[in-house]
């Protein structure tokens, strides 16, 4: 990879890099979210504009597509071996570009694939690292950072020491920019390496099972909590979802401990957090753990027989009801309006 020449003196980072997300030849909505949290941090520190990097065998669609989409430059490098993701790899050339000039602050998604390298990248560049960011604030002493800690029910608020600092963002706290007007595009510089592996050999990505409907990335989540009953119960869950496009069923933490639902299921400080247009939640209580997770949807849904739930006091609409009972008579309204808009 073409590198830049060393000076005798270096500056104080104030850059500002997004490292992009991306599946299956498109950038992931989450990588939007890290973009205005980036730009939020960009307008409160006065530092150089945003710049996002993006990796893999094959760069040069989703870099067009996001510099469409952002309007800010992009560079992508071009790893011909990296057919899908690989930490090692990510690592080793992460390392190779920041070397001559790292940022300021380096911004990755809070998520398994991000968590993988940003506490190794941060080691490798002798940088702070701070996982699970929440928010920021300009004070005295300059920029701090807050994370939830003990399951969400304390914020800590942390101020890495400079020049550079890794930053994991929790997704579903930023909201996506809008798109981007196409005459204001980014440019868009392609880079190529020909790193290996040394350690590991990724051997092929096996999609998940059908619940998991990417929470993340649903416009529509319907999620259960114990207060469904009995995992029976689910197939209520499942029937209201269904009436949706683009959604996906969730659960609180004891839904899916109780094995009811997988753990990439979960919603909450310990599993996603999300932040789609409409949440659902059923038999939800309501603790601090699983509302820090979702409370940034746009419309929240609950229903619960306990008219004292706390959830009601995150939700825009709340049902005092069984669900077992609202649910199936819901759908059947639902269907029944729709057979007579179409007859």
């Amino acid at each position: 990879m073409p590198s830049k020449p060393k000076t005798k003196e270096q500056k104080r980072p104030t850059g500002i890099v997004v490292i992009a997300e991306h599946a299956d030849g498109h950038i992931k909505p989450v990588t939007y979210e890290i973009i205005a949290f980036a730009k939020k941090l960009q307008h409160t520190t006065q530092s150089n504009p945003v710049k996002l990097l993006l990796l893999g065998d094959e760069v040069i669609n989703p870099a067009q597509e996001l510099a469409e989409k952002s309007g800010l430059d992009v560079t992508g490098v071009q790893i011909p071996e990296m057919r899908s993701y690989n930490g090692e790899l990510y690592l080793r050339v992460l390392t190779e570009y920041f070397s001559d000039k790292p940022p300021a602050f380096v911004c990755i998604a809070h998520t398994s694939q991000g968590l993988d390298y940003a506490p190794a990248l941060a080691v490798k560049l002798s940088a702070a690292c701070i996982t699970g960011v929440g928010e920021f604030f300009d004070g005295a002493g300059g920029i701090s950072f807050t994370r939830p800690i003990y399951g969400g029910k304390i914020n800590a608020r942390l101020r890495p020491a400079p020049p550079t600092s890794i930053l994991t963002i929790q997704p579903g706290f930023f909201k996506a920019d809008r798109k981007n007007d196409p005459s204001t595009k980014g440019k868009i510089t392609i880079l190529s390496t020909s790193a290996r592996t040394r350690r590991s050999r990724p051997l092929g990505i096996k999609p998940a099972d059908t619940d998991t409907a990417g929470i993340s990335e649903a416009k529509v989540i319907v999620a259960a909590g114990r207060g469904i009953g009995e995992k029976e119960n689910l197939d209520f869950i499942r029937q209201l979802s269904e009436l949706f496009t683009k959604s996906a069923v969730a659960g609180s933490r004891i839904v899916c401990d109780m094995g009811w639902l997988g753990y990439q299921c979960q919603v909450g400080v310990t599993g996603t957090t999300v932040s789609p247009q409409l949440y659902i939640a059923c038999g939800i209580s309501g603790a601090v753990q699983h509302v820090m997770g979702m409370q940034n949807s746009e419309f929240i849904v609950a229903i619960n027989k306990d008219p004292s739930a706390a959830i009601f006091q995150t939700a825009d609409i709340c049902i005092v009801d069984d669900l077992t009972a609202f649910i199936p008579a819901f759908i059947r309204t639902y269907n029944e309006a729709n057979n007579n808009m179409g007859g």
